[in-house]
């Protein structure tokens, strides 16, 4: 093959590559193209875990905070995140802190629906809550919160939760 004509080939290919990467958005891509090695994949039947999982959190927004509540009669950020997991067969301790050394630590940008985000104040981890939706410009989690109860609020956009964001794990 005359090495022009090769030149010309890799550069349509080149070309068409961008036009499909440039008119398809970011989310799309990630969705639709099975990538086999890459963390932020998963399998079908785990999508599915996922949303039940978050389905069932979602049913208690509204819950009221309580200090070291585990029940629907009141919650804390480890103990509401101990109730949902436990509810898929999951054991989780009830410190935010102990629960922050299972499963696998994962960047928060690669950050899943049902995985759990880590926040800390002074060095410390102090809060827990499970991610809801993650988008390129939007991280969301339901967690309890101390003056809200179970509430879902938004991380990225955040001056409270944004600079306290520590670290992501899954353990689904």
């Amino acid at each position: 093959m005359n090495k022009n004509v090769f030149e010309l080939i890799m550069l349509l290919g080149f070309f068409s590559f961008l036009i499909v990467k440039c008119s398809s958005n970011r989310t799309s891509i990630v969705e639709h193209t099975p990538q086999v090695s890459s963390p932020s994949t998963t399998p079908p039947s785990e999508n599915k875990q996922e949303k039940e999982l978050i389905d069932f959190a979602k049913k208690y927004i509204g819950t009221n905070y309580k200090y070291g509540g585990t029940t629907p009669k009141g919650f804390d950020c480890s103990g509401f995140t101990l109730f949902v997991y436990n509810e898929f067969g999951i054991k989780l301790p009830h410190q935010s802190s102990a629960q922050a050394t299972l499963g696998k630590k994962i960047p928060y940008e690669d950050a899943q629906k049902g995985d759990l985000l880590f926040f800390t104040d002074k060095g410390r981890i102090n809060h827990v809550g499970i991610v809801v939706s993650h988008k390129t410009d939007e991280l969301k989690m339901i967690h309890s919160s101390s003056k809200r109860g179970i509430v879902i609020d938004e991380i990225y956009h955040s001056t409270y939760w944004r600079p306290r964001l520590h670290m992501a794990r899954r353990v689904l």
